[in-house]
């Protein structure tokens, strides 16, 4: 007879989604009106349904329904009165606005952004700083506008662009947009004009825009950004190298000119910033940064920009753990609401990862409770399974376990 205690009266997914708190997704529901003129799929219904989707990694409507219509018995426990029809789950996709998904995973940023806090940098430089990119997820059909030129025989295909404000404190987004793919990555800079006073943002070379810097440090905003390679600019000060750095080339201060158009007058302006060119031992090359800030140390102007990796790797646990490939809906909303899906996915493992201390991979973590997705085990026995580290039988005597090491044939025996 099982006697393992390790099961409990929910499925790995209702333990996941314990972590909502139903205030949470009353909140969204008031503020955006979610639940109006629906009667069919009410907004909790359509969050838990995109979320067993994403979870599970379902690539179509029919498999979204044929698996929850499987676990029938169990939606009680995951909150679900019924399963939702392809038709119904389609329509609510189409007419339900995405921005209510972004609420709930707003809201749960905020109330778990102090748990997985977690950053190499030191705090009074993580805790002001944010990380600017976007990044291209091809769709199958032509619904936005995909970048690059029209392919000769015509079947370009659409793309839909995520611009991230990533916080470097907990490696998660604090603000997320979407455009077409062939929308420039500068048109991001009007929803973060209201970063507060004394931030500092990093981004690459695809940001760079002078006029904007200008705004930046009038408003006592850091900007730290690699300088592009045609860069015209005139030294103006050198600034005291550090016995300490001596990875630090050069530390000075240039002076470049930008246009500024108002009301379609040209104004020719100057702009003071400062530049540090740094020798990367590992990578054998030259690295030069600009900055509006003379205050920090050159390495840690160094340190921030290098942390800019944080993003990049965002992205890839984002695409590797929930494949973005395939899309439950042709039109825009319905894949704004499946990346928004993705996003509340990934930062409830986020949580559970830094609340456990797991120690196996993050991707391992994903498969399981993909795999596993309805059993009734619980997940923290799971994880804390995986943490027992392997040891050898100490059942058999020495002198045995010497002669059979000694057999090339033998494989040694594991506790787990």
């Amino acid at each position: 007879m099982d006697k393992t205690t390790n099961y409990l009266g929910q499925p790995i997914l209702k333990q996941v989604l314990s972590f909502i708190d139903n205030t949470i997704v009353q909140k969204a529901i008031l503020k955006h009106k979610a639940n109006f003129r629906s009667k069919q799929l009410m907004f909790k219904d359509h969050l838990i349904t995109m979320l067993y989707c994403v979870f599970s990694r379902c690539t179509s409507l029919r498999e979204v329904q044929t698996g929850l219509e499987l676990c029938n018995g169990k939606l009680n426990h995951l909150g679900l009165s019924k399963v939702p029809a392809r038709s119904t789950l389609s329509d609510g996709n189409k007419k339900r606005s995405s921005d209510v998904f972004g609420e709930v995973y707003g809201l749960l940023y905020n109330q778990y952004k102090h748990i997985i806090s977690d950053s190499p940098l030191k705090h009074s430089i993580a805790s002001k700083l944010y990380i600017l990119d976007s990044s291209t997820i091809s769709l199958f059909k032509a619904i936005l506008k995909p970048a690059g030129r029209k392919r000769l025989d015509g079947k370009s295909k659409g793309g839909i662009k995520m611009h991230t404000l990533l916080k470097a404190e907990n490696n998660m987004p604090c603000m997320v947009k979407y455009t077409a793919a062939a929308l420039h990555d500068q048109q991001f800079y009007q929803y973060i004009n209201e970063l507060p006073d004394g931030s500092i943002i990093a981004f690459d070379k695809a940001y760079i825009n002078y006029c904007q810097f200008a705004q930046f440090s009038d408003k006592n905003i850091t900007y730290v950004v690699p300088q592009k390679d045609n860069a015209v600019y005139a030294s103006t000060q050198e600034l005291e190298l550090k016995d300490e750095e001596p990875q630090i080339l050069k530390d000075e201060l240039i002076q470049v000119n930008y246009t500024q158009s108002i009301e379609n007058i040209s104004i020719e302006r100057t702009l003071q910033i400062r530049r540090i060119a740094y020798y990367s031992t590992k990578h054998n090359t030259t690295f030069v940064y600009q900055t509006n800030n003379t205050e920090l140390a050159a390495m840690d102007i160094v340190a921030i920009y290098q942390n800019r990796w944080q993003i990049e790797k965002f992205f890839k646990k984002l695409k590797q753990n929930f494949p973005l490939q395939y899309f439950l809906g042709d039109n825009e909303n319905a894949i704004q609401i499946q990346i928004w899906c993705a996003l509340i996915g990934l930062l409830l493992l986020q949580v559970i990862f830094t609340e456990q201390k797991v120690t196996i991979a993050f991707s391992i973590l994903a498969s399981i409770i993909s795999l596993h997705i309805m059993n009734y085990t619980s997940l923290a026995s799971i994880i804390s399974a995986y943490k027992q580290k392997r040891v050898r039988n100490k059942n058999k005597s020495p002198t045995k376990a010497k002669n059979k090491n000694s057999n090339p044939h033998f494989a040694p025996t594991f506790n787990f």
